[in-house]
């Protein structure tokens, strides 16, 4: 999800819920601790410089049960941070602590926010010789393998 779409998605809600990957929700006292500019500049496997920019949401909880993050207020630190740290219409990362502290790409299902799993992935496997091997379906194969067919 990019600024633009969470600034637009706040504006027409009456409280923010932000759900976790089990369907669990972050507990409702939560808190936007820091609103950050990510800036990454960095050299993958294959060699090729990459940078990429984006946006953190850092989300805490506290013993804090009175208080309430609003649409309004979240808006207020977003427009804020966008003046102060001169942000982009970029994508926005999560960070909320469980065992460790996670990163999680942000969504919306028209009522929460989704925080999404996010994954390491090769960003040059044609320069490093990663090959996906192709899929089967399993019920497809053949139970036995003929001589000369190819299969064994």
């Amino acid at each position: 999800m990019k600024l633009s779409e969470i600034k637009k998605e706040l504006a027409g809600l009456e409280c923010i819920a932000f759900k976790l990957p089990d369907g669990n929700l972050v507990p409702r006292h939560f808190h936007v601790t820091e609103i950050g500019k990510i800036a990454k500049k960095f050299i993958d496997c294959g060699g090729t410089l990459r940078e990429e920019t984006k946006i953190s949401f850092q989300l805490w909880e506290a013993n804090d049960y009175d208080h309430r993050l609003h649409p309004e207020k979240l808006l207020h630190i977003i427009e804020l941070s966008e003046k102060v740290l001169e942000l982009g219409d970029w994508e926005i990362e999560v960070e909320y602590q469980s065992s460790t502290i996670g990163k999680y790409d942000l969504d919306f299902d028209g009522a929460d926010f989704l925080l999404i799993n996010k994954a390491t992935t090769c960003l040059a496997q044609e320069k490093c010789g990663v090959v996906e091997k192709p899929k089967k379906n399993l019920a497809e194969l053949t139970t036995s393998c003929a001589p000369g067919s190819g299969c064994c």
